[in-house]
């Protein structure tokens, strides 16, 4: 994991293949639980998380594909970061307006598992 621990590409690929194992029974991971899974040990486990993640919502925008990073939550609250939006609005996803943001991440999980469902059928 040395290698691909400071890779946010190779990272990324690691926290897609973990998150796409998924399900409705227990869709969210938190950040840290994401990084506990992964093996990655501080300092900066929050920060390569969220670089892989970021990376894994512009691949899956380029493609057409629900964002499987929308499926990490802030242990905080029940949802992710405010990163997360940021990035989501700045790559056209979400709309600007901050109150429609649960809505659209909401669906944007549900889409994310439909997919997955679908995936494996």
């Amino acid at each position: 994991m040395t290698g691909a621990a400071n890779d946010p590409v190779a990272l990324a690929e690691q926290v897609r293949a973990l998150l796409s194992e998924r399900d409705q029974g227990a869709p969210c991971l938190t950040y840290q639980a994401l990084a506990t899974e992964l093996g990655l040990t501080p300092p900066g486990t929050i920060r390569r998380v969220a670089a892989a993640l970021e990376q894994t919502m512009r691949e899956d925008i380029a493609a057409g594909r629900p964002m499987v990073a929308a499926l990490v939550v802030s242990r905080a609250g029940d949802m992710p970061r405010r990163g997360f939006f940021d990035l989501a609005v700045a790559l056209g996803r979400f709309p600007a307006d901050p109150d429609s943001h649960r809505a659209a991440w909401q669906a944007e999980c549900a889409a994310v598992l439909g997919k997955q469902a679908g995936e494996m059928t």
